[in-house]
């Protein structure tokens, strides 16, 4: 699951429209963004298997912290409280968004996933519905999902001026772009670049806060 991930976080703008795209961003990929940090810290670990699955060639062999179900409720809990923190007037129901999005990370790679994904970081039970054996069945669930987060947030959002229309589709069009190059390009070269390709997650975190600076909140018409 990759663009599903952001689909969930562009939809849930119109959740929370006060919060910006950059933090909805963090929110939703809160998971992939710790993932690659405790690989290089030598805490989580992963093999490149050609083959394991139709989609990725990446075994996911430990990453307890940063994807069990337990630490991502965990990791919720706090992204929520650090938001209010730096937003004291955020009601509860933007901070419940924020708190979900981080646990839905899990729940979206269950349906995609092989079974690897623990329930808590002691666990040695995995799971997953391995939908990833199934190139059709995976860009079946994956595609609509991005898809309709990028229509809700579109017409959640309008553009302030022209940075506010072209950053939005560039970035919608670099997120496809990534998507499919990993879906049908080679193999990686190595677990470091893995790791380090994947920590410019930070980057779409601040393209997203940098589009929403230039865009604002549309109001739809009634039913």
């Amino acid at each position: 699951m990759f663009v599903g991930h952001f689909g969930l976080g562009l939809a849930a703008k119109r959740a929370a429209p006060e919060v910006s795209l950059g933090t909805l961003i963090l929110a939703c990929q809160l998971a992939d963004i710790l993932w690659p940090t405790f690989v290089l810290l030598g805490i989580e670990s992963f093999e490149i298997r050609p083959g394991i699955t139709a989609v990725t060639p990446l075994d996911f062999t430990h990453y307890p912290w940063s994807h069990s179900l337990v630490a991502l409720i965990a990791w919720g809990v706090i992204f929520a409280l650090a938001y209010r923190v730096a937003r004291p007037s955020a009601p509860r129901t933007t901070l419940a968004v924020l708190a979900l999005l981080v646990v839905s990370h899990w729940v979206l790679d269950f349906v995609v996933h092989r079974p690897d994904l623990p329930l808590t970081p002691f666990s040695n039970a995995r799971y997953g519905l391995g939908l990833r054996n199934s190139m059709p069945a995976t860009l079946a669930v994956e595609l609509p999902i991005f898809a309709a987060g990028v229509a809700i947030y579109a017409t959640t959002t309008a553009a302030r001026d022209r940075i506010g229309a072209w950053a939005w589709w560039s970035l919608v069009a670099f997120l496809s772009i990534v998507y499919f190059m990993n879906l049908f390009g080679p193999p990686p070269p190595g677990i470091g670049a893995v790791a380090w390709v994947t920590e410019s997650g930070w980057l779409l975190v601040l393209w997203g806060w940098w589009i929403d600076r230039h865009r604002a909140p549309r109001k739809l018409a009634a039913p």
